[in-house]
């Protein structure tokens, strides 16, 4: 029997019809309260003599659960292992313990630390968590999916596992980063996790040492390529549609060429989106606007270039279109955007270009170096560099004292993940620019001190967006996810930056607001796909209901026996 969690009459969420007692009720993340089971729920579901005595409130158990993290020392790997040891014992007291220390553990759940464990998954299992789907499937992965906890699922993260962060294929490795993002829209948007489903599309791998790994876990051939993937994927989709036709789907991690084809193929199927090429593109953009709001260069006037032409650095690259033609700018790019990759400027008329990178393609007839980013930067002139090669190191003293030649504070963004594939340092970037530059990064970095000055690195963390850009979509039922609705997110996250946070050189909010952050969102997101006909069309006060109805607030539901 499937899970049954909804609001009682009195707003309090229940868990209905379950059916477990003793061990299992202990055994299961969902149900498992540990001691803060009180006397009248040990009798009803025969746990008397399975607990210790106390019964222990939120506060104690939150400080216990911490605690126990905090033995770990300042090993990021083994604390992962302990938040994943506990989402997989209590996941209730999991997402709370991570809303009490939120700055703190989010870089453990998350990046940069979930780097690591992609990297040691086969060697770190010690439980499956959520579905793999292999090609041994085919046929039968709609009967597959009934396998989940629960029969209501809203939200699906799904990866093929073949661009992991900065760290390439890792085969059955990838499964962490859905089952991260997922605990993210959890903390952020408070979308209960038995509504939520991490799936790999374990398709092997093209990594050596995995295949030659006698502990690997995935499935062990090389990687299926061509018609035989396109009909997996097909079954894939299909299959959600048929069982949860109004569940969103977040495209994870797929390498540049595949992503943009599954997201252009299936964008108008079902409500769906991918995060690495949009997400990415509405963070940058809220920090783009952002960083106006602290120099007073409206986003009109400035010039970009983008170092990196992949899912990222094309889905960012959208956004900044999107945001300059609702200004009333130019619609060619060319007159305030460049982008470089591995063999320099992107050029219309390059031998065998990408398609993803066509419509940003610079006229051949540039006059600028195009095969010495340098150069370039001192003939074009930007007012803000982003990075997204995963190439360390790149915007080096030259590269950044070029910037501040031109820019009288120059915002750098160097997003890359997981730290070590940072394209530049933030102490040297803040050094090079004698102060002046704004500083971002995909890694969380300390701040700099430069002189009297304290500057900080934001973090430029795609948790900022997604969560609410998910709860949005779910709430206003939206039937697509559309450019609108990310250039909403990205608007609402940059105006919820504080003046003083602003004059301090940071471009977010403190990650401890992600959930009034995630909640502002998601009201923008919802109201932008009722305006462009995509979603319901319900009025302000309906929406802001229907997200007080759907929020989960991290408390443990009242269990209901069969």
């Amino acid at each position: 029997m499937k899970y049954q969690i909804e609001r009682d009459e009195d707003g309090r969420w229940v868990m209905r019809e379950v059916w477990k007692r003793g061990a299992a009720v202990l055994a299961d993340p969902l149900l498992n309260k540990g001691t803060a089971f009180t006397p009248e729920e040990r009798e009803l579901f025969d746990l008397e003599g399975l607990l210790p005595t106390e019964i222990t409130d939120r506060d104690a158990q939150v400080t216990r659960g911490f605690e126990h993290i905090s033995t770990k020392g300042n090993n990021p790997l083994e604390k992962y292992i302990g938040m994943a040891a506990l989402q997989d014992r209590n996941e209730t007291l999991f997402y709370q313990v991570m809303a009490a220390h939120i700055a703190e553990l989010i870089p453990i759940v998350y990046t940069p630390t979930v780097g690591q464990a992609a990297l040691s998954f086969s060697h770190l299992f010690r439980r499956g968590r959520g579905l793999w789907i292999t090609p041994d499937h085919k046929g039968r992965i709609h009967e597959i999916l009934g396998h989940t906890r629960n029969a209501d699922v809203r939200l699906i993260v799904v990866t093929d596992n073949e661009r992991i962060l900065g760290l390439g294929d890792q085969g059955a490795g990838g499964m962490v980063i859905p089952v991260g993002k997922l605990a993210l829209y959890t903390l952020g948007a408070g979308i209960h996790p038995a509504f939520t489903l991490p799936v790999s599309l374990d398709v092997g791998t093209d990594n050596k040492a995995l295949l030659e790994d006698p502990l690997y876990v995935g499935w062990p051939h090389p990687r299926l390529r061509g018609r035989a993937y396109d009909e997996l994927v097909e079954e894939f989709v299909e299959a959600v549609r048929r069982r949860w036709p109004q569940a969103l789907l977040q495209w994870e991690d797929f390498k540049k060429a595949n992503a943009f084809r599954l997201l252009d193929r299936y964008r108008n199927v079902l409500p769906s989106f991918n995060d690495d090429i949009q997400g990415t593109g509405a963070i940058v953009a809220a920090g783009l606007l952002a960083a106006g709001r602290a120099t007073g260069v409206k986003i009109l006037d400035q010039r970009v270039l983008m170092v990196g032409a992949g899912a990222a650095g094309v889905g960012i690259a959208r956004q900044i279109r999107h945001l300059v033609e609702a200004a009333g700018g130019p619609t060619d790019p060319n007159q305030y955007l460049a982008m470089f990759d591995t063999a320099g400027l992107v050029l219309a008329d390059r031998d065998g270009l990408d398609e993803h990178k066509v419509e940003f393609a610079f006229a051949p007839a540039v006059a600028a170096p195009t095969d010495d980013l340098v150069g370039f930067i001192d003939n074009f002139h930007p007012t803000v560099l982003i990075g997204t090669t995963g190439q360390p190191g790149i915007f080096g003293e030259a590269v950044v004292q070029t910037m501040a030649r031109h820019a009288e504070r120059p915002l750098v963004m160097a997003l890359s993940n997981p730290t070590s594939k940072t394209e530049g340092i933030p102490e040297e970037i803040v050094r090079c620019s004698q102060g002046r530059a704004l500083v971002a990064t995909g890694s969380p970095f300390d701040p700099v001190a430069y002189g009297e000055l304290i500057v900080p690195v934001s973090q430029c963390n795609n948790v900022y967006v997604f969560p609410g850009i998910g709860m949005g979509a779910i709430v206003s039922r939206a039937s697509k996810v559309t450019d609108a609705m990310f250039a909403a997110a990205a608007e609402t996250l940059a105006s919820l930056v504080s003046e003083e946070d602003l004059r301090g050189g940071a471009l977010y909010p403190p990650i401890e607001q992600l959930r009034p952050i995630s909640r502002a969102i998601a009201s923008a997101v919802a109201r932008a796909a009722r305006d462009e006909g995509v979603g319901e069309l319900i009025g302000d006060a309906a929406i802001e209901a229907a997200l007080d109805a759907q929020m989960w607030d991290l408390e443990y539901p009242r269990l209901e026996p069969v």
